[in-house]
């Protein structure tokens, strides 16, 4: 359970880093508490999460296990390419984080769970869970996602909008590339 866990929050950590979320996550740190915002991303987080674990069960019982950690490496240098792509918010989703309608956590949870519905970190928590144990990934993708989204906030607030996008989107599209190739590469040895 601790590898699962460790893996899982290192690699949303990283799948997080550039992401729309922590645009929103910044957004609503101006609008509302710190705490309010991140309880809000902990629990639509949590719930995604839960649903992407449950995602990567069935299809880890789906696939042969040989094939799981090559389809794994190739779906991370998807998220390399995706994240060098960068993400930006529409007007739309610029708006709903602007506007406070009723309690903080729930506009914030809300918000959080649509925009975390077929993003890059759901998948990658999807591919995480055909290979490692439910819980710890369950538990460590969502821990790695609020500390990015804290990371987010922290940074936000302290330089404003003057944060280094590019660096932080090569940075973490070359920590997928290394993750998906380290599992190619430990993958090939069992197909041959």
């Amino acid at each position: 359970m601790l590898t699962s866990f460790a893996v899982s929050s290192a690699a949303i950590f990283v799948a997080e880093l550039g992401d729309k979320s922590q645009l929103m996550a910044m957004t609503f740190a101006t609008r509302y508490r710190t705490w309010q915002v991140l309880l809000g991303i902990t629990v639509a987080t949590t719930v995604v999460h839960a649903a992407s674990v449950g995602l990567g069960l069935g299809v880890g019982h789906l696939v042969p296990i040989e094939w799981i950690g090559l389809l794994a490496g190739l779906a991370f240098l998807g998220f390399a390419a995706w994240t060098l792509r960068g993400d930006s918010l529409t007007e739309e989703e610029k708006a709903k984080a602007a506007r406070g309608a009723g309690s903080a956590v729930l506009a914030v949870s809300a918000a959080f769970f649509l925009a975390e519905l077929g993003d890059k970190t759901m998948l990658a928590t999807v591919t995480l869970a055909t290979r490692h144990e439910w819980v710890g990934t369950w538990i460590g993708s969502t821990v790695g996602m609020v500390l990015a989204d804290a990371l987010a906030i922290a940074v936000g607030l302290l330089l404003g909008r003057h944060l280094p996008e590019r660096v932080i989107r090569y940075g973490a599209a070359a920590l997928f590339v290394l993750f998906g190739a380290w599992m190619i590469g430990t993958s090939l040895p069992t197909l041959l």
